[in-house]
């Protein structure tokens, strides 16, 4: 199983920037699918999360209403696009996935068992 993540980069406030991560090796449809990110010297913190079916996403509160998570099963891939970036949303982010069977609140990295390599997204202020 491989979770490749792309799309990390240099903003500046209020900039854009569009993370995918290309899925391989497991039945993509039946794997919820969610995006951590980790800044320096802090502990690594939940983003946002779609459900194996993509009819349900859940965000942290400091991106929701900014971030928008989606899934394409037919190309596995899942994207979070991050609008109205700031600087404190600099920090390697990374994908997760986990099997639909799987128990736990999509919020814990517990229970996630597939990561990405994380991309970089710096904010500049």
């Amino acid at each position: 199983v491989q979770l490749q993540a792309c799309g990390g980069g240099l903003a500046q406030t209020g900039g854009s920037l569009r993370l995918a991560c290309a899925a391989s090796g497991l039945p993509f449809s039946t794997y919820s699918l969610a995006w951590f990110r980790q800044a320096p010297g802090k502990e690594r913190e939940f983003v946002g999360a779609i459900n194996w079916r993509g009819g349900s996403t859940h965000y942290s509160d400091s991106v929701k209403g900014r971030f928008a998570i989606s899934r394409d099963n037919a190309k596995t891939t899942v994207f979070l696009q991050m609008d109205g970036l700031k600087p404190e949303d600099t920090a390697v982010h990374y994908c997760a996935a986990r099997h639909s069977s799987s128990s736990g609140t999509l919020q814990y990295s517990r229970y996630y068992r597939y990561w990405g390599q994380g991309t970089q997204v710096t904010v500049s202020s």
